[in-house]
């Protein structure tokens, strides 16, 4: 099984379907706003962030979700990078 389909299978089970994909980027916005985020690697291109946190899915089905945003140079909002399913900092 490839990572994109681990990925869409941890999604389609919290509710979310790629027919409704703009509630799912709703939901990220919202776990990045109601989450803390973490500075980890800055490189060439900007400063990624790590935000974590639980999120929970149209069926009210909630799972421990870690997201990475980046804020690219020269610009000064964050892009979605990628989510996975992943635990909260102790």
């Amino acid at each position: 099984m490839s990572v994109g389909r681990f990925k869409a299978a941890f999604f389609v089970a919290l509710g979310y379907s790629v027919a409704d994909w703009e509630g799912l980027a709703t939901d990220l916005r919202g776990h990045a706003m109601n989450n803390e985020a973490v500075g980890t690697e800055a490189n060439e291109y900007g400063q990624k962030y790590e935000v974590r946190g639980r999120l929970e899915g149209p069926t009210g089905r909630a799972a421990a979700l870690v997201a990475v945003w980046i804020v690219l140079l020269g610009e000064d909002f964050p892009r979605f990078v990628t989510a996975f399913p992943g635990a909260r900092r102790p």
